[in-house]
């Protein structure tokens, strides 16, 4: 498929058909997407935990949702995914990689950095995954994990304290489910959004 028309394609999936799982050779080539993301000092902050059993599944969905009353249709379309991916970043891996002498940072100092971009570069691993969902036909959400849930979620699958879950990327063979209602809002056009030379002035192409 042309890059353009993965682009394109890709939207957030949330119902999927639970009896087709994800073949091996696509979750593979899903991960190995997601290394290729760009990550400042090629730190490679993250970390991928697959979850492609039901069992896996389970505990996830356990650890995340709230403890009484019934998910609604939105979770319920998600609970459908075959292959959940949580998506982890490492800050400590940032700051000890810039404290390097190839960097010139002499400390750990976390208020040098302008953003976290340990998150930002987790991020940007998970769109791989996303748009590599779409090259291989199926379907692809990011979502987040309730902060209040965080605790929970780590103890159930061993996650280091270290490590921060930016999201998670569900996919699966797309099924049948409403379009979000958010898209009402229509996408933003260029103009709105690109400016040229300096900020207020539409880009014009």
């Amino acid at each position: 498929m042309e890059l353009t028309d993965v682009i394109r394609r890709r939207r957030m999936v949330r119902a999927y058909d639970p009896d087709r799982p994800v073949p091996p050779d696509v979750v593979t080539r899903l991960l190995d997407h997601a290394t290729r993301a760009p990550s400042a000092g090629f730190t490679q902050g993250w970390d991928f935990v697959v979850l492609r059993d039901s069992v896996a599944r389970q505990a996830f969905w356990d650890a995340t949702s709230e403890d009484d009353g019934e998910p609604d249709a939105w979770l319920r379309g998600l609970m459908t995914a075959p292959l959940l991916i949580v998506c982890l970043s490492d800050k400590g891996a940032y700051l000890d990689r810039y404290a390097a002498p190839d960097k010139g940072w002499t400390d750990r100092d976390e208020a040098r950095w302008p953003v976290p971009y340990w998150d930002v570069d987790t991020g940007m691993a998970a769109l791989l995954m996303l748009l590599t969902a779409v090259d291989a036909d199926l379907g692809g959400c990011f979502f987040g994990v309730p902060p209040e849930r965080h605790e929970a979620l780590r103890t159930a699958l061993t996650i280091p304290a270290g490590r921060t879950p930016v999201g998670v990327v569900s996919i699966g063979y797309p099924a049948a489910d409403r379009r979000s209602p958010s898209l009402r809002r229509g996408r933003r056009s260029l103009g709105e959004v690109a400016h040229e030379g300096r900020f207020g002035v539409p880009f014009t192409g």
